[in-house]
This record gives structure tokens, sequence and C-alpha cells, in this order.
């Protein structure tokens, strides 16, 4: 007839490495049943199991930023035409899958070609067996810019680029390595390309949404902030005089005449509201007085 048997097993404590399958090689894990029976062969049968290896992005090493900066002159011996600069930073060093990746950066195109900045995503398989390695690079997710002109600048304050369904990272594992980076790079016509590159951890347990937040806004105050100062005067210019904007006759027409009181206990039955009336329109502090 018919049995059933219920079989439990307890995975290791020690971490297991996650379950992938790549160019070169893979790691997979699979439960295997088997049935002995007297004077006939075995038989058994075998069914995949996917383990995960849990990577926490809210770790501390995980939520610093990463700010990269470089700089290309464009153009070979008596023929350059000029400088190629970039400068990228992203919030965070690890992300989920379907998270969007803000991207901060600042481009200046000193030259005289017309170049275009991209951004992308690049999975790197490393594999090591018998003392070689060999390498599998491939894109997984890139975005495109606008085009910069000659002697103009172009900023990402956010640019957005989503992590598509990708392998978590696996940096533990002896024999397998699966790396991920976020790489922003310029294309340059009849040059090399300028890139920088920034590591990237995909884990498996989101960032908690307060600490992300907080963190997000935090580091874009301080970028944006740094570039403002970038373009700040360094001696501000004073405000305007007071008389220059409010006429006196606008002066006048907003203030209402109202009657000085008698004596201190008709001052205290009139009403709060006109004696503030009386300094809405006064005019400001001078400049050098503050």
């Amino acid at each position: 007839g018919r049995h059933e048997f219920p079989f439990s097993f307890q995975l290791p404590q020690e971490p297991l490495v996650t379950s992938f399958t790549g160019k070169y090689g893979s790691i997979q894990y699979y439960v295997k049943a088997t049935l002995e029976r007297p004077a006939a062969p075995e038989q058994s049968v075998q069914t995949e199991l996917q383990v995960i290896s849990h990577i926490d992005v809210s770790s501390p090493a995980l939520l610093t930023p990463v700010l990269r900066s470089q700089e290309k002159m464009v153009g070979c011996w008596f023929f350059t035409s000029g400088p190629v600069s970039l400068s990228a930073k992203i919030e965070r060093k690890g992300y989920c899958n379907g998270e969007a990746i803000p991207i901060y950066a600042e481009i200046e195109n000193c030259s005289s070609r017309l170049i275009v900045p991209k951004a992308a995503i690049f999975q790197t398989q490393t594999y090591l067996a018998s003392g070689k390695t060999k390498t599998f690079r491939q894109m997984v997710a890139n975005v495109r810019g606008n085009h910069i002109a000659s002697g103009s600048t172009d900023t990402w304050n956010g640019k957005t680029l989503k992590i598509p369904p990708v392998s978590p990272s696996i940096l533990d594992c002896c024999i397998i390595r699966v790396e991920y980076s976020l790489a922003v790079y310029i294309h340059i016509p009849g040059a090399k390309k300028l890139m920088i590159e920034m590591p990237l951890v995909i884990g498996t347990i989101p960032c908690i949404g307060f600490s992300s937040r907080n963190s997000s806004i935090t580091s874009q105050f301080s970028m944006d902030m740094s570039w403002l100062a970038l373009t700040m005067p360094e001696h501000p210019e004073a405000p305007p005089n007071y008389a220059d904007v409010v006429s006196e006759e606008e002066f006048s027409r907003h203030v209402p005449a109202y009657p000085p009181p008698i004596d201190c206990e008709e001052q205290l039955c009139c009403p709060v509201f006109a004696y503030i009336q009386e300094f809405r329109f006064q005019p400001p502090p001078l400049y050098s007085e503050v």
C-alpha cells in the first residue's frame, strides 16, 4: 500500500552560502531520499533546496556613503582640448532587490566634445579552484543622462537606478564570490571613457525605514550644501534699503491711525489687535546693525 514517513532536518548553525548558479559554476543544495530494498537495487529521488544567507543592509558598515571623483584630459599630445571632471556619490553601500539607488553626480565638460554621462550596475562573478581564478562580469542595469555640450556642466541630484532581481552578494565563500559595483561613467567620442566605480552590497534584509530615510535626507542635505558652497559669494550683498522698497504713501496706507489712549484703564479696554497692527509694517533694522 501507500505509506508516508515525515522527516525533519536541522540546518547547520554555521552560515551557509547562498544558492547560486553562475557562468562557470554553481552552489546548490539538494534533499535526497533513498529507499533500500532487499534483493533489489536502491531507489532514490532528490529535489533542490534553496538556501539564502541573509545580509542586513542596516548594518553600520553598509550605511556609510560612498564618494568618488576623477578627472581626465581629453586629447593627446599637443591636441588636448580640455579636462572632463566627474564626482559621484551614493547614500549608502547596501541595497536590496527592487530598491532604487539615488545617484548624486557633478559633471563638468571643459573639452571641445559632446559627452554623455551614464550609470550602470555591474555583477562580477569570481571562481577559484586549483589555485586558478576565472572572472565573469556583466551589466545588470543601466541609466543614461542628457548630453553635455562643451563648456557646460550637469548635476544629478538623486537620479535613480532601480536594482533588478539579482542574486544577493556572496562575499565569504572560498570557491565562488559574487560582487556588485555601481559605475558612473562618461562616454567621450574618440577617447576612452571616464569611469568611477563604487562598491555595492546586495542584501536580503532591507534597511529600516526611519534610518534609511534619515540617512538619505542627511547625506542628500550635506551633499547639496557642499556643492552650494562652491557657488556662493564670499561676502554676501546687503539687502536693499526699506525706503527703496516701500514708499511713504504705501506705508501710511497700511498703518491705520489709532487715537492715543486717554488713560491706563481705557488702554486696557482697547483691543490688543489694534496695537499689533501698528508694528506690522515697521522697517527692519539696518544691515550694518545686524
